[in-house]
């Protein structure tokens, strides 16, 4: 075996196999994060939902409630997440969140009323939202400088493959029970957190040195793409002043109302008698062809937005995600569900690559993780409140049908909202303008 390397090819068994980024590595652990953050308390939410009313027969709102108590914390903490995360490292934030998502997990399994259910899945809430999906985009959107969409669509599409883990968590509540199933998966987080820790939380080259304003005058016209990123990077306060910032936050609220109220809602309406009708193998056997199209259509997504403008792109996308709502409020039989879980899929999974490599391209590398803090307190509004309020209207109406009309809406104004995202002039590069036109004068 040869160790010999040329550029960035290695040559084994008389091969040249092109070495792997490591930027790519942290793609994937970030999709492994998000596999294991995601799967138990989103995909498979409304799961535990019904094995919680099977047990102790209480109303969908106090049950699906929690996911907008837990979320609540997650939305309260989004500006500080982003904040530790910029200030002490994605991996530190990785490994306090895993440990604290895993204890919510087991405390879960141990819960004897609702009090102890609450605190319980705030605490998960908290600890994947802390070392779950902030940590992993900002350390992604720190290596992908050239391919951006593209890896942030692997780390994302771990989230929706996570629906995998649906099937097999759906069998082993009834085989083991619904304790046993959470409890264990609460061990496995917390011995897996530091290892998906480690890879997340090295940080580029360019990370080892800070660049300031002064050092804009040394740029040349044809800088190094990294360097460019630093230096033409909005900080916190400036992002704040461009109107990108909120029409992106803005999109990604409305149509997170809808994410909200499918992951905690989607089996109950697929399974109850008044919605889909299915039994729980049907309804089981929906979820893995939804998150396998949304998982393939992030991947695209990031493709075709490495290539293309992505905010003409994202409209049609969330357009496609509220038909799907449509879909699924009429749908009476296996055929129809299976119908919106494709629709679902590619526009869900399209159009979520696309708005968070929106962010990265728009306000650079230096200050993400505090950008996209401040952006997910408008985004978890629409994941926060759903659930507890698609649960009570079903407590009253004794249906899913008006709420599903009402979010499919929420999605057709959202495709008009991201429109107004227009790409904001980096500061620098104003400064720059203004000095040249200063010296025009």
């Amino acid at each position: 075996m040869s160790t010999s390397r040329a550029g960035n090819e290695k040559r084994r068994f008389g091969l040249r196999i092109p070495k792997i980024e490591f930027g790519w590595w942290v793609a994937i652990a970030g999709a492994f994060n998000m596999f294991l953050s995601s799967g138990p308390t989103f995909q498979a939410a409304s799961v535990l939902f019904k094995a919680i009313e099977d047990e102790y027969g209480w109303s969908r709102a106090l049950i699906s409630g929690v996911a907008s108590f837990g979320r609540f914390g997650g939305a309260l903490l989004g500006p500080v997440e982003g904040w530790m995360t910029d200030r002490f490292g994605a991996g530190k934030m990785v490994l306090l969140g895993f440990f604290l998502g895993g204890l919510g997990l087991i405390g879960l399994s141990l819960i004897t009323g609702p009090w102890q259910y609450y605190a319980a899945f705030f605490v998960l809430s908290v600890g994947f939202s802390v070392g779950g999906f902030t940590p992993s985009i900002t350390s992604v959107n720190a290596w992908a400088t050239k391919r951006r969409a593209t890896a942030m669509a692997i780390v994302i599409g771990g989230s929706s493959i996570a629906g995998l883990l649906v099937p097999p968590i759906v069998w082993s509540v009834n085989e083991f029970g619904w304790r046993t199933t959470f409890a264990a998966i609460g061990v496995v987080v917390i011995l897996v957190g530091p290892l998906v820790a480690w890879v997340i939380g090295r940080r580029p080259p360019a990370d080892e040195t800070e660049t300031t304003e002064s050092d804009e005058s040394d740029v040349t016209e044809s800088p190094p793409d990294r360097l460019v990123e630093r230096l033409y990077s909005f900080t916190p306060r400036e992002a704040l002043r461009t109107r990108a910032f909120w029409s992106i936050s803005m999109t990604h609220m409305l149509t997170n109302f809808s994410v909200g109220a499918i992951s905690a809602h989607l089996f109950l309406q697929l399974s109850d008698a008044n919605g889909v009708g299915l039994d729980d193998a049907g309804a089981a056997s929906v979820v893995p062809v939804m998150v396998v199209i949304a998982f393939v259509s992030q991947l695209a997504g990031g493709l075709i937005g490495d290539a293309a403008n992505k905010r003409l792109i994202v409209p049609f996308l969330i357009v496609l995600q509220g038909l799907s709502l449509l879909v699924l409020a009429a749908a009476d039989n296996l055929v129809t569900a299976m119908l919106f879980a494709v629709m679902w899929g590619v526009g869900f999974g399209g159009r979520t690559p696309m708005l968070h490599a929106m962010r990265g391209e728009y306000f650079g590398t230096r200050h993400f993780g505090t950008i996209l803090g401040m952006s997910s307190f408008p985004m978890s509004i629409g994941m926060m409140v759903a659930p507890f309020i698609v649960g009570r209207v079903h407590d009253i109406q004794q249906t899913y049908q008006w709420s599903l009309i009402v979010l499919a809406c929420a999605c057709g104004l959202a495709a008009l909202t991201i429109l107004f995202a227009t790409r904001p002039v980096p500061p620098a590069q104003r400064r720059r303008l203004a000095t040249l036109a200063s010296r025009e004068d």
